[in-house]
Protein backbone atom coordinates (compact mmCIF):
# COMPACT_ATOMS: atom_id res chain seq x y z
CA UNK A 1 0.00 0.00 0.00
CA UNK A 2 1.16 3.47 -0.53
CA UNK A 3 -0.09 6.97 1.17
CA UNK A 4 -0.33 10.02 -1.27
CA UNK A 5 0.71 13.37 1.13
CA UNK A 6 0.24 17.40 0.78
CA UNK A 7 -0.22 20.01 2.92
CA UNK A 8 -2.95 22.90 2.05
CA UNK A 9 -0.61 26.18 3.23
CA UNK A 10 2.94 25.02 4.49
CA UNK A 11 1.82 26.10 7.87
CA UNK A 12 2.36 24.13 11.05
CA UNK A 13 0.99 24.53 14.20
CA UNK A 14 0.07 22.14 16.82
CA UNK A 15 1.42 19.87 19.87
CA UNK A 16 2.67 16.31 19.43
CA UNK A 17 3.85 13.65 21.83
CA UNK A 18 6.33 11.26 20.41
CA UNK A 19 6.69 7.86 21.75
CA UNK A 20 9.53 7.10 24.35
CA UNK A 21 12.57 6.85 23.01
CA UNK A 22 13.73 3.68 21.36
CA UNK A 23 17.35 3.58 22.29
CA UNK A 24 16.36 3.91 25.80
CA UNK A 25 13.82 1.43 26.12
CA UNK A 26 15.67 -1.74 24.50
CA UNK A 27 18.50 -0.60 26.54
CA UNK A 28 16.15 -0.99 29.40
CA UNK A 29 14.23 -4.09 28.61
CA UNK A 30 18.01 -5.84 28.69
CA UNK A 31 18.90 -4.58 31.72
CA UNK A 32 15.05 -5.34 33.52
CA UNK A 33 15.42 -9.04 32.63
CA UNK A 34 18.95 -8.88 34.28
CA UNK A 35 17.59 -6.95 36.98
CA UNK A 36 13.90 -7.50 37.73
CA UNK A 37 14.20 -4.70 40.64
CA UNK A 38 13.59 -1.94 37.37
CA UNK A 39 10.59 -0.69 36.58
CA UNK A 40 9.83 1.47 33.59
CA UNK A 41 7.41 4.02 32.27
CA UNK A 42 6.66 5.67 29.32
CA UNK A 43 8.03 2.35 27.09
CA UNK A 44 8.50 2.76 23.24
CA UNK A 45 5.39 1.49 21.15
CA UNK A 46 7.61 0.75 18.30
CA UNK A 47 7.68 -2.75 16.70
CA UNK A 48 11.57 -3.10 17.60
CA UNK A 49 10.77 -2.42 21.41
CA UNK A 50 7.90 -4.99 21.32
CA UNK A 51 9.49 -7.45 19.80
CA UNK A 52 12.73 -7.00 22.05
CA UNK A 53 9.91 -7.45 24.97
CA UNK A 54 8.52 -10.17 23.45
CA UNK A 55 11.86 -12.36 22.86
CA UNK A 56 12.79 -11.47 26.45
CA UNK A 57 10.08 -12.78 27.88
CA UNK A 58 9.67 -15.75 25.23
CA UNK A 59 10.45 -19.57 26.36
CA UNK A 60 10.39 -20.61 23.07
CA UNK A 61 13.73 -22.00 21.51
CA UNK A 62 13.47 -20.43 18.38
CA UNK A 63 13.32 -16.47 18.53
CA UNK A 64 12.25 -14.20 15.11
CA UNK A 65 12.94 -10.77 15.46
CA UNK A 66 12.28 -10.19 12.04
CA UNK A 67 13.58 -6.36 11.00
CA UNK A 68 14.64 -5.63 14.37
CA UNK A 69 18.65 -4.81 14.48
CA UNK A 70 18.77 -3.37 18.00
CA UNK A 71 17.26 -6.90 19.44
CA UNK A 72 19.45 -8.91 17.28
CA UNK A 73 22.46 -7.75 18.64
CA UNK A 74 21.40 -7.22 22.23
CA UNK A 75 19.75 -10.47 22.23
CA UNK A 76 22.64 -12.27 21.68
CA UNK A 77 24.85 -11.17 24.19
CA UNK A 78 21.58 -11.73 26.50
CA UNK A 79 21.23 -15.23 25.67
CA UNK A 80 24.88 -16.04 25.61
CA UNK A 81 24.92 -15.38 29.14
CA UNK A 82 21.54 -17.53 30.09
CA UNK A 83 22.59 -20.54 31.42
CA UNK A 84 20.89 -23.89 30.86
CA UNK A 85 18.54 -22.29 27.80
CA UNK A 86 19.67 -22.75 24.20
CA UNK A 87 18.12 -20.72 21.51
CA UNK A 88 18.35 -19.93 17.61
CA UNK A 89 17.95 -16.34 17.07
CA UNK A 90 16.49 -15.56 13.49
CA UNK A 91 15.16 -12.77 11.70
CA UNK A 92 13.93 -11.68 8.42
CA UNK A 93 16.13 -11.74 4.93
CA UNK A 94 17.50 -8.77 5.13
CA UNK A 95 18.63 -9.44 8.60
CA UNK A 96 20.24 -12.47 7.92
CA UNK A 97 22.18 -10.30 5.40
CA UNK A 98 23.62 -8.03 8.18
CA UNK A 99 26.52 -8.96 9.81
CA UNK A 100 27.27 -9.88 13.18
CA UNK A 101 30.37 -11.87 13.49
CA UNK A 102 32.77 -9.57 15.81
CA UNK A 103 30.17 -9.32 18.02
CA UNK A 104 30.19 -13.41 18.50
CA UNK A 105 33.73 -13.43 17.89
CA UNK A 106 34.11 -11.47 21.29
CA UNK A 107 31.43 -13.12 22.74
CA UNK A 108 32.91 -16.39 21.79
CA UNK A 109 36.29 -14.69 23.16
CA UNK A 110 34.42 -14.18 26.70
CA UNK A 111 33.55 -18.21 26.68
CA UNK A 112 30.33 -17.79 25.25
CA UNK A 113 28.72 -20.82 23.00
CA UNK A 114 27.54 -19.52 19.75
CA UNK A 115 26.91 -21.00 16.38
CA UNK A 116 26.05 -19.93 12.59
CA UNK A 117 23.31 -22.22 11.23
CA UNK A 118 23.05 -20.94 7.74
CA UNK A 119 26.38 -18.33 6.65
CA UNK A 120 29.49 -17.74 8.38
CA UNK A 121 29.35 -14.42 10.22
CA UNK A 122 25.44 -14.22 9.89
CA UNK A 123 21.97 -14.39 11.45
CA UNK A 124 20.48 -17.17 12.22
CA UNK A 125 22.71 -18.02 15.46
CA UNK A 126 22.45 -20.95 17.98
CA UNK A 127 23.20 -20.08 21.31
CA UNK A 128 23.61 -22.04 23.82
CA UNK A 129 23.80 -19.70 27.50
CA UNK A 130 26.33 -20.31 30.32
CA UNK A 131 27.96 -18.96 32.42
CA UNK A 132 30.61 -16.16 31.60
CA UNK A 133 33.73 -16.37 33.70
CA UNK A 134 35.83 -14.44 32.13
CA UNK A 135 36.09 -10.23 32.26
CA UNK A 136 38.05 -8.50 29.37
CA UNK A 137 37.77 -8.52 25.58
CA UNK A 138 38.85 -6.42 22.87
CA UNK A 139 36.77 -5.23 19.58
CA UNK A 140 37.12 -3.13 17.34
CA UNK A 141 36.07 0.70 18.02
CA UNK A 142 34.74 1.66 14.22
CA UNK A 143 32.12 -0.87 14.44
CA UNK A 144 27.94 -0.11 14.79
CA UNK A 145 27.62 0.85 18.36
CA UNK A 146 25.35 -1.98 19.50
CA UNK A 147 28.01 -4.37 19.10
CA UNK A 148 29.57 -2.26 22.04
CA UNK A 149 26.91 -1.63 24.11
CA UNK A 150 25.11 -5.23 24.02
CA UNK A 151 28.40 -6.55 26.17
CA UNK A 152 28.17 -3.66 28.10
CA UNK A 153 24.39 -4.21 29.18
CA UNK A 154 25.10 -8.07 30.15
CA UNK A 155 28.36 -6.24 31.79
CA UNK A 156 27.20 -5.95 35.00
CA UNK A 157 25.17 -9.23 35.51
CA UNK A 158 28.77 -10.84 34.92
CA UNK A 159 30.82 -12.62 37.69
CA UNK A 160 33.51 -10.38 37.33
CA UNK A 161 32.20 -7.56 35.67
CA UNK A 162 33.53 -7.09 32.12
CA UNK A 163 36.75 -4.66 30.51
CA UNK A 164 36.60 -3.91 26.87
CA UNK A 165 39.31 -2.52 24.98
CA UNK A 166 38.76 -0.53 21.87
CA UNK A 167 40.99 -0.71 18.73
CA UNK A 168 40.65 2.36 17.26
CA UNK A 169 38.42 5.69 16.50
CA UNK A 170 34.77 4.82 18.27
CA UNK A 171 31.93 5.31 15.72
CA UNK A 172 28.53 6.70 17.27
CA UNK A 173 30.00 7.14 20.71
CA UNK A 174 26.88 8.77 21.74
CA UNK A 175 25.13 5.36 21.95
CA UNK A 176 27.65 4.06 23.80
CA UNK A 177 28.18 7.03 26.33
CA UNK A 178 24.00 6.77 26.65
CA UNK A 179 24.52 2.90 27.70
CA UNK A 180 27.21 3.77 30.06
CA UNK A 181 24.66 6.49 31.22
CA UNK A 182 22.25 4.44 31.83
CA UNK A 183 24.32 1.88 33.75
CA UNK A 184 25.61 5.12 35.63
CA UNK A 185 21.78 6.28 36.56
CA UNK A 186 20.71 3.11 37.38
CA UNK A 187 23.70 2.82 39.98
CA UNK A 188 25.80 0.32 38.17
CA UNK A 189 29.66 0.91 38.66
CA UNK A 190 31.51 2.06 35.39
CA UNK A 191 34.19 4.39 33.98
CA UNK A 192 35.24 5.07 30.19
CA UNK A 193 38.69 6.62 29.75
CA UNK A 194 40.55 6.57 26.61
CA UNK A 195 39.40 3.47 24.73
CA UNK A 196 39.06 1.16 27.51
CA UNK A 197 35.69 1.03 29.30
CA UNK A 198 35.20 -0.89 32.64
CA UNK A 199 31.90 -2.19 34.24
CA UNK A 200 31.76 -3.85 37.65
CA UNK A 201 29.78 -6.65 38.94
CA UNK A 202 26.81 -5.35 40.59
CA UNK A 203 24.62 -6.59 43.78
CA UNK A 204 21.08 -6.32 43.27
CA UNK A 205 19.92 -3.18 42.28
CA UNK A 206 17.30 -1.41 44.44
CA UNK A 207 13.99 -0.84 43.06
CA UNK A 208 14.02 2.29 40.87
CA UNK A 209 11.67 3.34 38.33
CA UNK A 210 12.76 4.95 35.09
CA UNK A 211 10.73 7.06 33.05
CA UNK A 212 11.76 6.97 29.11
CA UNK A 213 12.23 10.11 27.56
CA UNK A 214 10.83 10.63 24.38
CA UNK A 215 12.83 9.71 21.30
CA UNK A 216 15.23 12.02 19.55
CA UNK A 217 15.44 10.36 16.42
CA UNK A 218 11.43 11.00 15.78
CA UNK A 219 11.80 14.09 16.72
CA UNK A 220 14.35 14.71 13.45
CA UNK A 221 11.06 14.37 11.20
CA UNK A 222 9.07 17.32 12.50
CA UNK A 223 12.60 19.18 12.64
CA UNK A 224 12.40 18.74 8.96
CA UNK A 225 8.86 19.66 9.16
CA UNK A 226 9.36 23.11 10.64
CA UNK A 227 12.43 23.93 8.11
CA UNK A 228 10.80 22.77 4.93
CA UNK A 229 7.24 25.33 6.43
CA UNK A 230 6.48 28.38 5.25
CA UNK A 231 5.84 29.24 9.51
CA UNK A 232 5.91 27.06 11.71
CA UNK A 233 4.95 27.27 15.76
CA UNK A 234 4.70 23.18 16.62
CA UNK A 235 5.07 21.69 20.61
CA UNK A 236 7.10 18.29 21.17
CA UNK A 237 6.13 16.70 24.64
CA UNK A 238 8.32 14.80 27.36
CA UNK A 239 11.86 16.07 25.98
CA UNK A 240 14.80 16.83 28.39
CA UNK A 241 17.46 20.03 27.76
CA UNK A 242 20.14 17.36 29.62
CA UNK A 243 19.08 14.41 27.20
CA UNK A 244 21.59 10.99 27.46
CA UNK A 245 20.33 10.39 23.95
CA UNK A 246 22.86 11.31 20.51
CA UNK A 247 20.32 12.36 18.58
CA UNK A 248 19.27 15.18 20.78
CA UNK A 249 22.00 16.90 19.00
CA UNK A 250 19.37 18.23 16.64
CA UNK A 251 18.99 21.77 18.11
CA UNK A 252 22.14 22.95 16.85
CA UNK A 253 21.96 21.02 13.69
CA UNK A 254 18.73 22.29 12.35
CA UNK A 255 19.39 25.79 13.80
CA UNK A 256 21.86 25.81 10.80
CA UNK A 257 18.55 25.43 8.81
CA UNK A 258 16.67 28.25 10.03
CA UNK A 259 14.08 26.26 12.78
CA UNK A 260 14.69 27.38 16.70
CA UNK A 261 14.17 25.32 19.67
CA UNK A 262 13.02 26.50 23.04
CA UNK A 263 12.93 24.12 26.04
CA UNK A 264 9.94 24.88 28.69
CA UNK A 265 8.19 22.50 31.47
CA UNK A 266 9.69 19.28 29.48
CA UNK A 267 8.66 20.56 25.92
CA UNK A 268 10.49 21.81 23.46
CA UNK A 269 8.95 24.38 20.77
CA UNK A 270 10.22 24.44 17.51
CA UNK A 271 9.64 27.73 15.41
CA UNK A 272 10.64 29.02 11.54
CA UNK A 273 12.96 31.76 11.71
CA UNK A 274 12.05 34.62 9.77
CA UNK A 275 14.52 35.73 7.19
CA UNK A 276 16.97 33.73 7.97
CA UNK A 277 20.10 34.08 5.58
CA UNK A 278 20.26 30.52 4.53
CA UNK A 279 23.92 28.95 3.16
CA UNK A 280 24.25 27.33 -0.14
CA UNK A 281 25.43 24.15 1.33
CA UNK A 282 25.68 22.51 4.62
CA UNK A 283 28.57 20.44 5.83
CA UNK A 284 28.78 18.08 8.56
CA UNK A 285 30.05 15.00 10.16
CA UNK A 286 27.85 12.64 11.59
CA UNK A 287 29.76 9.76 12.68
CA UNK A 288 28.15 10.11 15.85
CA UNK A 289 24.46 10.52 15.18
CA UNK A 290 24.29 8.58 11.53
CA UNK A 291 20.75 7.81 12.18
CA UNK A 292 19.90 11.58 11.14
CA UNK A 293 21.50 11.39 7.75
CA UNK A 294 18.32 10.50 5.76
CA UNK A 295 16.55 13.73 7.16
CA UNK A 296 19.05 16.09 7.22
CA UNK A 297 19.85 15.53 3.47
CA UNK A 298 16.00 15.06 2.72
CA UNK A 299 15.11 18.95 4.68
CA UNK A 300 18.44 20.19 2.15
CA UNK A 301 16.68 18.70 -0.73
CA UNK A 302 13.37 20.60 -0.13
CA UNK A 303 15.19 23.51 0.69
CA UNK A 304 17.29 23.52 -2.16
CA UNK A 305 20.45 23.68 -0.63
CA UNK A 306 23.37 21.37 -1.13
CA UNK A 307 24.65 19.63 1.83
CA UNK A 308 27.92 16.92 1.67
CA UNK A 309 27.52 14.54 4.96
CA UNK A 310 30.28 12.58 6.45
CA UNK A 311 30.86 9.78 9.20
CA UNK A 312 28.49 7.16 7.26
CA UNK A 313 29.87 4.26 6.86
CA UNK A 314 27.43 2.21 9.09
CA UNK A 315 24.82 3.20 7.08
CA UNK A 316 25.07 0.30 4.77
CA UNK A 317 24.48 -2.82 6.92
CA UNK A 318 21.43 -0.66 8.29
CA UNK A 319 17.87 -1.73 7.37
CA UNK A 320 19.21 -1.18 3.73
CA UNK A 321 21.75 -0.36 2.50
CA UNK A 322 20.50 3.48 3.06
CA UNK A 323 23.11 5.49 1.03
CA UNK A 324 22.30 3.99 -2.35
CA UNK A 325 18.74 3.94 -0.94
CA UNK A 326 19.03 7.91 -0.90
CA UNK A 327 21.03 7.99 -4.14
CA UNK A 328 18.04 6.09 -6.07
CA UNK A 329 14.95 8.07 -4.46
CA UNK A 330 16.56 11.44 -4.68
CA UNK A 331 17.66 11.15 -8.00
CA UNK A 332 13.70 10.58 -8.59
CA UNK A 333 13.06 14.26 -7.39
CA UNK A 334 15.16 15.56 -9.79
CA UNK A 335 18.50 16.02 -7.81
CA UNK A 336 21.89 15.01 -8.13
CA UNK A 337 23.58 12.75 -5.80
CA UNK A 338 27.28 11.49 -5.09
CA UNK A 339 27.82 8.67 -2.30
CA UNK A 340 31.27 6.88 -1.22
CA UNK A 341 31.55 4.02 1.68
CA UNK A 342 30.89 6.96 4.17
CA UNK A 343 30.06 10.52 2.76
CA UNK A 344 26.71 11.86 0.84
CA UNK A 345 27.05 14.93 -1.50
CA UNK A 346 23.96 16.40 -2.51
CA UNK A 347 24.02 18.90 -5.13
CA UNK A 348 21.59 22.34 -4.72
CA UNK A 349 18.64 22.08 -6.59
CA UNK A 350 15.57 24.47 -8.00
CA UNK A 351 13.04 22.38 -8.43
CA UNK A 352 11.73 19.45 -6.91
CA UNK A 353 9.25 17.08 -9.63
CA UNK A 354 6.54 16.48 -7.54
CA UNK A 355 4.24 13.07 -7.81
CA UNK A 356 7.30 10.94 -7.41
CA UNK A 357 6.73 7.44 -5.69
CA UNK A 358 9.15 6.63 -3.17
CA UNK A 359 10.47 3.17 -1.76
CA UNK A 360 11.44 2.89 1.39
CA UNK A 361 13.02 -0.39 1.06
CA UNK A 362 11.91 -1.95 4.18
CA UNK A 363 13.52 0.79 6.12
CA UNK A 364 11.22 3.45 8.63
CA UNK A 365 13.84 5.71 8.40
CA UNK A 366 12.95 6.33 4.30
CA UNK A 367 9.63 6.79 5.14
CA UNK A 368 9.32 9.21 7.45
CA UNK A 369 12.65 11.84 5.97
CA UNK A 370 10.29 11.82 2.91
CA UNK A 371 7.27 12.48 4.08
CA UNK A 372 8.48 16.49 5.17
CA UNK A 373 8.62 17.25 1.22
CA UNK A 374 4.84 17.61 0.99
CA UNK A 375 5.19 20.63 2.25
CA UNK A 376 6.95 21.13 -1.45
CA UNK A 377 5.61 19.12 -4.21
CA UNK A 378 2.86 16.19 -3.56
CA UNK A 379 4.55 13.45 -2.49
CA UNK A 380 3.55 9.45 -2.37
CA UNK A 381 5.50 6.87 -0.17
CA UNK A 382 5.59 3.19 -0.97
CA UNK A 383 4.66 0.50 1.58
CA UNK A 384 4.15 3.36 4.44
CA UNK A 385 3.11 1.35 7.04
CA UNK A 386 7.03 0.59 7.37
CA UNK A 387 7.12 3.31 10.46
CA UNK A 388 5.70 0.85 12.79
CA UNK A 389 8.98 -0.50 13.48
CA UNK A 390 10.30 2.59 15.63
CA UNK A 391 7.31 5.02 15.18
CA UNK A 392 3.46 3.37 14.75
CA UNK A 393 1.29 6.85 15.04
CA UNK A 394 3.65 8.75 12.55
CA UNK A 395 1.07 9.67 9.84
CA UNK A 396 -1.51 9.90 12.67
CA UNK A 397 0.73 12.79 13.67
CA UNK A 398 1.24 14.57 10.72
CA UNK A 399 -2.73 14.71 10.17
CA UNK A 400 -2.44 16.77 13.47
CA UNK A 401 -0.30 19.34 11.72
CA UNK A 402 -2.89 19.55 8.63
CA UNK A 403 -1.25 16.96 6.46
CA UNK A 404 -3.52 15.96 3.76
CA UNK A 405 -3.28 11.78 3.16
CA UNK A 406 -5.05 9.54 0.13
CA UNK A 407 -4.27 5.89 1.33
CA UNK A 408 -4.35 3.56 -1.78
Amino acid sequence: MRITLGHPSSFIEGEITITGSKSESNRLLVLKSLFPQILIENLSNSDDTLLTNRALKSIDSIINIHHAGTAMRFLTAYFATQQNREVVLTGSQRMQERPIKLLVDALKDLGAEISYDKKEGYPPLRIKGKKITKSKVALPADISSQYISALILIAPSLEQGLTIDLIGKLTSAPYVNMTLKILDLLGFDNEFKRNQIKISTSKPVKPITWSVESDWSSASYFYSVVALSRKSNLILSNFKNQSIQGDAALPNIYMKLGVNTSFNSGKITLSKIDNFDLSDSLSIDLGNTPDLAQTIVVSCLGLGIGCRLTGLHTLKIKETDRLNALKIEIQKLGAEVHITENSLELLPINKLKGGISIDTYNDHRMAMAFAPLALKVPIIINDFQVVSKSYPSFWEDLKKIKFTQIIN
